[in-house]
């Protein structure tokens, strides 16, 4: 801009050509901000993935038969005492769900205690079967059968009771 008024003394300044080349560039700039500030076309696929935060309930087991899951699904009963997991592959399982109470100390001192009286007659039947049998094999030992003696099953019968015999007595 300023060469040229230096190159050629005699020249005259004219700043419509300066002007021109800013308004060309102007332009040119205006035309690059309208091709970036042009929006691509949006494109936008939605796919409604389901909750698994609902919890399902069911009165049967055909009701979660006939139901379609898409993933491991879990159903209720309305008293919460069952609950089915039906896969994809359509298998359910069945589980039965018991509240667990917390124990305290007498509690748990109680139940450990039952637990004891539980043994203690658990012992005291053995015992007494096993009294019940040495009874009955005692019974039975009584009797001894003796093949080797005489060739044929004879039986041996203990005495039951020793008698004294008192001898004579001499003077």
């Amino acid at each position: 801009m300023y060469n040229n008024l230096y190159n050629n003394p005699f020249s005259v300044y004219n700043p419509q050509n300066d002007i021109d080349k800013i308004n060309a560039q102007i332009n040119d700039l205006e035309k690059r901000k309208s091709q970036i500030q042009q929006p691509a076309p949006i494109t936008q696929n939605f796919q409604l993935a389901p909750t698994r935060d609902v919890i399902r309930y069911a009165n049967s087991l055909e009701e979660v038969s006939r139901d379609m899951v898409i993933g491991d699904t879990p159903y209720f009963s309305n008293d919460m005492s069952v609950v089915w997991v039906k896969n994809i592959k359509g298998e359910i399982k069945t589980y039965e769900l018991n509240e667990i109470m917390p124990k305290d100390e007498k509690d748990i001192q109680i139940e450990m205690l039952k637990n004891e009286i539980e043994k203690m007659k658990k012992e005291m039947r053995e015992n007494e079967t096993n009294i019940r049998d040495a009874d009955a094999t005692k019974d039975t030992r009584d009797t001894e059968w003796d093949d080797e003696e005489y060739g044929t099953a004879v039986e041996k019968s203990k005495p039951s009771s020793i008698q004294r015999v008192s001898g004579s007595k001499k003077k």
